[in-house]
């Protein structure tokens, strides 16, 4: 089975990408939802990582030719050897900035201070993202284009 991690910066997409992969048919998680994190003081706020032992029962599992899940987590690092590919989804950042803004999906990013900490996150974190990804996309392109390209990459 192959393991794909979908990850990317606030507004870039993942929700959409992995529910669209989950309606053509893959086993595709969002791991905003389900459980598979935990909020904890970070020493500067709350912020929200993986649940270890979810997360781990998720990769263990061989039920599908493919595996996809989303997320973007501080603590995603322990696990990107199990991963075979890498997607780093990725976005302008005023087209972020509007997405986050307009988005009806998840309330992050309609306040000041959640909006100033995603742009902070995309100078800080996105390049760490990035050094590791097997796949950069700019979500720019419509959700389609971007499926397929994640599809190219991890059926090839």
């Amino acid at each position: 089975m192959k393991r794909v991690l979908v990850t990317g910066m606030s507004g870039t997409g993942k929700s959409t990408v992995v529910k669209r992969l989950a309606e053509l048919g893959y086993q595709a998680i969002d791991s905003d939802y389900g459980g598979f994190t935990v909020e904890v003081d970070s020493g500067t706020g709350r912020e929200r990582i993986w649940r270890q032992e979810r997360v781990q029962e998720l990769l263990s599992t061989d039920d599908a030719d493919v595996l996809f899940i989303s997320g973007t987590s501080r603590n995603q690092v322990q696990f990107y050897p199990q991963f075979d590919h890498i997607v780093l989804l990725s976005a302008p950042a005023d087209v972020l900035v509007q997405r986050l803004t307009e988005r009806t999906n998840n309330p992050y990013g309609k306040s000041s201070s959640e909006m100033a900490e995603a742009l902070r996150l995309l100078e800080t974190v996105e390049p760490k993202l990035k050094s590791r990804a097997t796949l950069e996309i700019d979500t720019t392109l419509t959700v389609e284009q971007v499926v397929a390209a994640i599809l190219d990459h991890v059926l090839e």
